[in-house]
């Protein structure tokens, strides 16, 4: 899956503009780039040319998804774990670490604190260990937050990231309502992988890179990947990135539906974490960024809070298009926030003040979930995002989500620039979708909740 010889040699190419150049004249029109397009993309040197990268990569952004940013939060649920991952605060032989896991009232009570900051999306989180019940424990989890409600107001959609499980615990999985299965390879350098990864599950570094492939197999057709960038050198990672998508691609006929690039943090009691081996630092984090928004076009690419508010605004506009926002990262941190955090985060905001600044960027906040539960998942959410239409779905549904926001949640300064932001963008809004637009906001407006299409 990832052959290790052909990427070197494929790092060692040195291109020329105009090959640079026909690459992005392909990428505005919306085509996949190849392996050997990302590592062209990837070698460039000029300043001129890493430019008109990242206005390439602004452009397919905008074109495919518009100006709305997806928002949500992560929810941790326990910090158990039997990994040696020298560089998180997890890891097993910590000792800073409280170790809590939640009771299914603990998780009640930081849904509903989640819910009521207008949280409607959650990435359920779990460290690589589980109670006695094991599997059952996330199950009972997942209908918890699902039974969650704030008025009119529940959590809409629950993506997970847990331990990688077999191919019969995917399809256990699969019914339980989730949305995204998320893992992260953390890095696809095989040597860094068995350096950093001690003991533990994890450690078996094949059978976590063939999760996804289980995954697919079980039913499950929207999952997500990543890196955890600093372990290893970046350009490696994204072309290994991009080999593991070819691979699923190749087999499955679909890759995966979203693409999160951390940077390594510093954690408590990791020198490591506060060391990375190979630091990327932020003009090289902005290259990632572009490059991988125009290598695979239709694929969401998600910036957590982990960087700070100013490298968050470049990265919008660079082609992120779904964001953590207020996030905390221990157990419990919503409603009681007594526990270790499992990594530094570079933005502290609040929800409402994220939300602010984005307004101020011209883009729309969104809190949609229509595309999971009306089946727009895997090669069905492909047939609407290759011809563009994908778009005329989310410019809707974004706007329904944020009425919301700003009729149940929003501060009045909030509630004041979003109104604007709305009235600014139905200018734009074409005359064939506009007057149901109009109508399902008033509907909104009066009361009416969970309106999508």
């Amino acid at each position: 899956m990832i052959n290790e010889n052909k990427i070197e040699s494929l790092l060692k190419n040195a291109p020329d503009s105009s090959a640079v150049r026909d690459i992005l004249k392909k990428s505005k029109k919306l085509e996949r780039l190849s392996l050997v397009d990302t590592a062209t993309l990837l070698n460039v040197q000029n300043d001129q040319l890493w430019s008109e990268i990242f206005e390439a990569a602004a452009y397919v952004k905008q074109t495919i998804y518009g100006n709305r940013l997806v928002m949500f939060a992560p929810l941790y649920i326990s910090n158990l774990c039997k990994n040696e991952c020298l560089y998180c605060g997890f890891r097993a032989s910590n000792k800073d670490v409280h170790r809590k896991v939640l009771s299914q009232k603990e998780i009640y009570d930081d849904t509903l604190a989640l819910l009521k900051t207008g949280q409607k999306r959650i990435l359920l989180v779990s460290g690589e260990a589980y109670p006695e019940d094991g599997l059952q424990y996330i199950l009972d989890s997942i209908k918890t937050v699902y039974s969650v409600q704030d008025g009119k107001n529940n959590i809409r959609r629950l993506n997970v990231n847990i331990a990688p499980v077999t191919t019969e615990e995917f399809k256990i999985l699969k019914k339980a309502d989730i949305g995204t299965y998320q893992l992260f390879q953390e890095t696809y350098h095989k040597p860094s992988y068995k350096k950093l990864h001690t003991k533990g599950p994890k450690s078996d570094y094949d059978y976590r890179l063939q999760t996804i492939d289980r995954a697919f197999e079980a039913g499950i057709d929207d999952v997500g990947i990543g890196i955890l960038f600093g372990l290893y050198d970046y350009k490696f990672e994204i072309l290994s990135l991009i080999s593991h998508i070819e691979h699923l691609e190749e087999k499955f006929g679909m890759g995966p539906h979203t693409i999160s690039i951390p940077r390594l943090e510093p954690a408590d009691g990791s020198d490591i974490a506060s060391n990375p081996p190979y630091p990327v630092d932020d003009y090289s984090f902005k290259k990632i960024i572009a490059v991988l928004r125009l290598t695979v076009p239709y694929t969401g690419l998600i910036l957590s809070t982990r960087e700070t508010p100013q490298m968050r605004r470049d990265a919008i506009d660079l082609g992120i298009s779904q964001i953590s926002a207020g996030s905390k990262t221990n157990p419990g941190g919503y409603s009681e926030g007594k526990s270790v955090e499992q990594f530094s985060l570079g933005d502290h905001r609040s929800l409402d003040d994220v939300i602010q600044d984005i307004c101020s960027k011209g883009a729309i906040p969104s809190f949609c979930t229509s595309c999971y539960r009306l089946g727009r998942t895997g090669l069905d959410f492909m047939e609407y995002a290759k011809p563009g239409d994908i778009k005329k779905k989310c410019l809707p549904n974004a706007l329904y989500t944020f009425q919301e926001y700003i009729d149940d949640y929003a501060s009045d300064e909030t509630k004041q620039m979003g109104e604007e932001m709305i009235k600014k963008t139905l200018e734009d809004v074409p005359s064939e979708i506009k007057e149901n637009i109009i109508k399902n906001l008033n509907k909104i407006r009066s009361g009416k909740r969970d309106i999508y299409e």
